[in-house]
């Protein structure tokens, strides 16, 4: 069953999220863009924690959605000048969303292995279609203009001295959103009729439960927030190649998810800011950063059975009450 942060687990996130809003007062624009790069990570990864975690179904063509909402800002731009947030964000989500439901709709008449194995053959259809067509600027990828802050009439100018707070902020906001709505959503009755799905799909059908629309709604729905993901990755990186929807991005999405827990909504925000801070500090130390990332996480997967979030360290442990004495038989 998946689990949402208590009244604690809130709180300490929300201590977490005001930490990353401090950067910019101390750190180095380096770390700040740094930082950016975990977030976006961690949406992608929370995107997919709708499908994984949520209603039991393991994708690796998810990277494919996020490719699409970042190319989604090359495109725009190909019309004419950089475009309003307020009209390339949901463009990503819609065009993303409208690849979700395509690639689903197929993909969910089948099951188990065949249903992972259908979801990368569709993922990387789109792969090449990026890759070996002008549409996507070339194998080797195009820099992009990032979306101007044009809202209502009124235009944000943003320095380049300024523009790693800006995009850490504006990051920041976006996956609190996310991770919000997320939560709500889980709360409500379709949330509790994915979770049942995961739990026994036979039974939810037994029940009357349309299971099939149900996983496609969720499909299509983690497709379009892969797709915010990927158009906040062409805003903060100004750049974007065919790379982005490889099957290996999926496969990193799903490290991130088990390096921070499997049965946490959260968890795949902490895998993505782990997986980000270990290939950093691996790159740091030796040349064999893979290696090195490898044996970490296959240690975490191995020795912690609910990812980062099942540390429980012992000075938050609850202590348990003291049972009553049994009073003495006069």
């Amino acid at each position: 069953m998946l689990t949402i942060a208590g009244r604690n687990g809130t709180m300490a996130l929300g201590a977490a999220a005001l930490a990353v809003a401090a950067l910019p007062l101390f750190a180095d624009p380096y770390y700040l863009e740094l930082a950016s790069t975990a977030l976006v990570l961690a949406m992608f990864a929370l995107s997919l924690q709708l499908l994984v975690g949520v209603t039991g179904l393991v994708s690796l063509g998810h990277a494919a959605f996020f490719g699409v909402g970042a190319y989604t800002i090359h495109l725009l731009g190909v019309f004419g000048a950089a475009p309003s947030v307020l009209l390339s964000i949901p463009s990503a989500m819609i065009l993303a969303a409208l690849a979700a439901f395509a690639v689903g709709a197929l993909s969910l008449r089948t099951r188990g292995f065949f249903f992972l194995m259908t979801t990368l053959a569709f993922g990387q259809m789109l792969f090449f279609v990026f890759h070996d067509t002008p549409l996507g600027g070339g194998a080797d990828g195009v820099f992009v203009t990032r979306p101007s802050f044009s809202i209502f009439g009124l235009e944000w100018t943003v320095s380049r001295q300024d523009r790693p707070t800006v995009m850490l902020l504006l990051n920041l906001g976006v996956l609190v959103a996310m991770y919000a709505g997320m939560a709500t959503l889980l709360r409500t009755m379709f949330g509790r009729a994915l979770l049942g799905i995961r739990a026994n799909e036979h039974r939810m059908r037994s029940m009357g439960f349309d299971t099939y629309w149900l996983q496609l709604s969720a499909f299509t729905l983690a497709g379009a927030l892969a797709g915010l993901a990927g158009h906040m990755w062409g805003m903060t990186q100004a750049f974007v190649s065919p790379e982005l929807l490889a099957w290996h991005r999926s496969a990193e999405a799903l490290l991130m998810i088990l390096l921070g827990g499997l049965g946490a909504l959260h968890g795949p925000i902490l895998g993505a800011f782990a997986f980000v801070g270990l290939g950093e500090i691996a790159g740091q130390l030796t040349e064999r950063q893979r290696l090195v990332e490898g044996l970490v996480i296959l240690a975490v997967v191995l020795g912690l059975r609910h990812g980062i979030v099942g540390i429980r360290l012992p000075a938050f442990r609850r202590i348990p009450a003291p049972t009553p004495a049994k009073e003495a038989a006069p």
